[in-house]
């Protein structure tokens, strides 16, 4: 928001520089973005101008004449604090209609005026370029001053005409004291909500300095008629529609509004229009209260058919209905999300509550009777819509973060008020004021105790209620505590720890106390399901793989890579989540796969890399037949490519590639540093991944997941482009982390020696390695510390449909050296156990 200092000097005074008002505000909590400074000195711009003070003032045109030698010239007489006056010669088309007419003091026409050797902004020019005025003769006439559009100052880019002042100045004032401005950029967040007005800054600046606000006139001269029995309010929803107020105000004229108002409006960042819209969004401005127009002489003409001719106008607030529209007052026809509360009367849409006004019942050039309204909304529910309609507006913006009802009257009473002033108006008597839903006032309770405790400073009940005077809280002190009432304005005071809070603004952040908490610290929880999951990832990154977080927003074009066709696979049915106003088009339902979102990312970095090693942990999305909120169920993704060593110039040739086996090996780590049991791998089929190279993980009789090398036309469709086969996985990471011991058996390091025995088994081909270790292991007992297949063989040796599978054992005792007894008895216990359960035999 801007915030001019010229304005926010009604409503407080201020003897400190732009630089040192903005600290204070940054320090009490609000965020300065920074300090624009209008021809005054300050700032750092080398390019900003800087006003002469004796060479750049106000001066009074008194006479304005044709040039004798050009017909689009002429020569204004102008008194600007010297010994006498000044002939300058100009050709700004906006003085042309006073050729001729004599002496024009009478019409008070004042203008910056320049005298030679300023420096100004060249106005011929594009953008920003200074210059020095120098004398020169124009068509016969030597001028050595000039009258300034507001291009040539650095207030616009507008060059069309010399600037017009409107008011009442001495000539020769300076035009620093006149114009010069600095207008400070703060960014409404939305806990100092309140501050989104001039008035709002206004009550900060004279509670931190100690001074009162003086805040605008909210009396109005009411001529007019009764308003009573002409405008009927009702609402369908009080919850969404508090309070709703509206006046009448007839005869208005539609002219431009005082220049003095434009100014101020250009400075906080709104374009003047005519002065009913002007006046609109001065007190949005100055007050925080917006409020809208509607031409009542429309309104009464719907009014005669729904109603008769004595009938009142009738406004209703309600929620669309299905299929309704509304053109708003920016031309473009908004289909209504059913969640947006409108402006109606019987015969439809006036404007969408809270947010912009409807073209329809616009102010036009013909309007000469308004029906102002001030009301206020629900700010969730503004926010809520216009996010949806993708439509940002300033009473949006004010309202989506919180207006209290309580300012709806005073806003339609400024606003009514000033149209009488401005524009001629005659105000109706009387204020149709709808308040369905007051908000209830709750005191609160505050001890210096808990000022204490939360803020660590030490303050006495006086000082404590003072501060908050300050901000105009009301503050009972009953002797052990003070009694707190929120001033009508403030919507984010909701306990005792927001008191404390302005209580620290007031005393100053800067100031407070670095201390060691002194409070009692509640117990500490820890959150088992994240130690686990940073146990996962931690595993994987030591064995040489890299965590990535991707996008959980996709497209079903993108995720049916995964099933691509040609492999006889059918497309996933089940329904995606889908978002009701997605970014972009890419990034348009939620995603059921978290292995294609990290083949995404390894087809990125192929382009670049050809050794690639990722895992993700993160959520899919599945839609819910039991509700509205999706199920979010956990996956882990990983994915190895390229070749199995990275290149090392001392490798002496290239590397074989990373293959099922390697992908095998990151799994068995994994649930080995997890100490889980019950796991197995079996084979299986699946259309992501290629045929024969395809495995299922099971812990006991549950599917914790698939892996295997990628299906050719998946990394064909995924455009993975670094050559080598692609292996992947994805888990069920609520499984996975079901199924993690809460502790573990350690054995102390034995001081006895281990002894090595091979074995080769001869078993059916059809057997796995798997169940051959899984059998050793129950004969092998706690002696048997380490089994690991060293070679598998196939052919004339063993016979037809055997294999051999051969085994290094280890054996170690905790508490003896082992014998060669020892080892023989416990080898022939394992012989007779694969004997007996698998039919293996010793090879010869």
């Amino acid at each position: 928001m801007l915030v001019p200092i010229s304005w926010l000097k009604d409503y407080v005074d201020i003897s400190m520089s732009p630089a040192e008002l903005a600290d204070i505000l940054t320090i009490a909590g609000l965020e300065v973005e920074g300090v624009d400074y209008i021809g005054i000195p300050g700032g750092r711009d080398k390019n900003r101008l800087v006003w002469d003070r004796d060479k750049l003032v106000v001066g009074q045109i008194l006479k304005v004449e044709q040039h004798p030698n050009a017909d689009r010239l002429v020569l204004a007489t102008v008194e600007y604090g010297g010994d006498e006056t000044e002939v300058t010669v100009t050709g700004a088309p906006n003085l042309f209609q006073y050729l001729s007419q004599g002496d024009l003091s009478h019409l008070k026409l004042y203008s910056p005026f320049a005298m030679e050797g300023v420096e100004l902004y060249d106005g011929h020019k594009e953008g920003q370029v200074k210059m020095v005025l120098k004398g020169r003769p124009l068509r016969g006439i030597h001028n050595r001053c000039m009258l300034c559009s507001e291009k040539e100052l650095g207030l616009s880019d507008d060059h069309e005409g010399i600037m017009i002042l409107t008011g009442d100045y001495t000539p020769g004032t300076p035009l620093q004291d006149v114009l010069g401005d600095a207008v400070i950029s703060i960014d409404i967040i939305p806990n100092i909500a309140r501050c989104a007005s001039i008035v709002g800054v206004a009550r900060e600046v004279a509670a931190l300095t100690g001074q009162k606000v003086r805040y605008p006139s909210y009396d109005v001269v009411m001529e007019g008629p009764p308003v009573a029995g002409k405008v009927q309010i009702s609402t369908d929803h009080p919850d969404l529609n508090p309070r709703f107020t509206a006046m009448i105000i007839s005869g208005v004229s539609q002219k431009p509004s005082p220049g003095w108002m434009q100014r101020r409006l250009k400075l906080a960042g709104q374009r003047p229009i005519n002065v009913v819209v002007d006046i609109s969004n001065y007190v949005m401005l100055e007050m925080g209260e917006p409020n809208h127009t509607f031409d009542y002489d429309f309104l009464r003409r719907r009014a005669d058919q729904y109603n008769g001719p004595d009938g009142p106008v009738h406004i209703i607030t309600r929620l669309p209905n299905e299929g309704e529209t509304v053109t708003t007052l920016d031309g473009v026809k908004r289909e209504l999300p059913e969640t947006t509360i409108l402006v109606t009367d019987p015969a439809g849409a006036l404007s969408l509550g809270g947010i912009m006004g409807g073209e329809e019942s616009e102010i036009s050039a013909a309007t000469t009777n308004v029906l102002l309204e001030a009301a206020a909304w629900n700010f969730i529910n503004i926010r809520r819509s216009a996010t949806l309609l993708k439509l940002n507006s300033e009473a949006g913006f004010r309202f989506s973060r919180g207006v209290h009802p309580s300012q709806a009257i005073l806003g339609a009473k400024r606003a009514a008020e000033l149209l009488r002033q401005l524009a001629g108006g005659t105000v109706w008597q009387g204020v149709i004021d709808y308040y369905p839903n007051q908000p209830e006032v709750a005191p609160m309770r505050l001890t210096a105790v808990e000022v204490k405790r939360l803020g660590g400073i030490d303050l006495t009940n006086t000082q404590i209620k003072e501060m908050l005077e300050a901000l105009e809280f009301t503050v009972e002190d009953q002797g052990d505590a003070l009694l707190v009432t929120s001033p009508d304005f403030r919507l984010d005071i909701t306990g005792t720890h927001d008191l404390v809070e302005e209580v620290c603004r007031m005393y100053g952040y800067d100031r407070l106390p670095s201390i060691e908490m002194g409070d009692t610290l509640p117990p500490q929880r820890s959150n088992t399901r994240l130690e686990q999951e940073e146990r996962v990832k931690d595993i994987l990154v030591k064995q040489g793989l890299q965590e990535i977080i991707s996008y959980r927003l996709t497209t079903p074009e993108r995720e049916a890579k995964l099933l691509p066709p040609g492999i006889g696979a059918p497309p996933d049915d089940r329904p995606y989540v889908t978002l009701a106003n997605p970014i972009t088009v890419d990034r348009v339902t939620m995603r059921h796969s978290v292995l294609a979102s990290v083949l995404e990312t390894t087809a990125a970095n192929s382009r670049f890399k050809s050794h690639i090693a990722l895992f993700e942990i993160g959520l899919i999305y599945l839609a819910s037949e039991e509700g509205v909120l999706p199920d979010e169920l956990g996956r882990l993704a990983l994915v190895l490519t390229g070749p199995q060593q990275k290149f090392f110039w001392q490798s002496g040739g290239d590397s074989a590639a990373l293959d099922f086996f390697d992908l095998k090996g990151v799994v068995e780590g994994l649930i080995g540093a997890l100490h889980i049991d019950n796991f197995s791998v079996e084979a299986a089929a699946h259309p992501t991944f290629r045929p024969g190279r395809t495995a299922r993980l099971l812990l006991g009789e549950k599917q914790l997941g698939l892996m295997g090398e990628i299906h050719p036309l998946v990394v064909e469709a995924f455009d993975v482009r670094n050559g080598y086969p692609v292996l992947g996985l994805e888990l069920d990471l609520e499984l996975l982390l079901a199924a993690i011991p809460p502790w573990h058996h350690i054995e102390p390091v034995t001081n006895y020696p281990a002894i090595l025995e091979d074995v080769a088994l001869v078993v059916d081909r059809l057997t796995t390695a798997a169940q051959v270790e899984e059998q050793i292991r129950l004969a092998g007992g706690y002696l048997l510390k380490a089994v690991e297949l060293f070679d598998v063989y196939e052919g004339q040796q063993v016979g037809a449909g055997k294999k051999s599978l051969a085994y290094h054992l280890t054996f170690q005792s905790p508490n003896k050296t082992l014998t060669d007894k020892d080892v023989k008895k416990q080898r022939q216990r394992i012989v007779q156990q694969l004997e007996r359960n698998l039919g293996a035999r010793l090879r010869d």
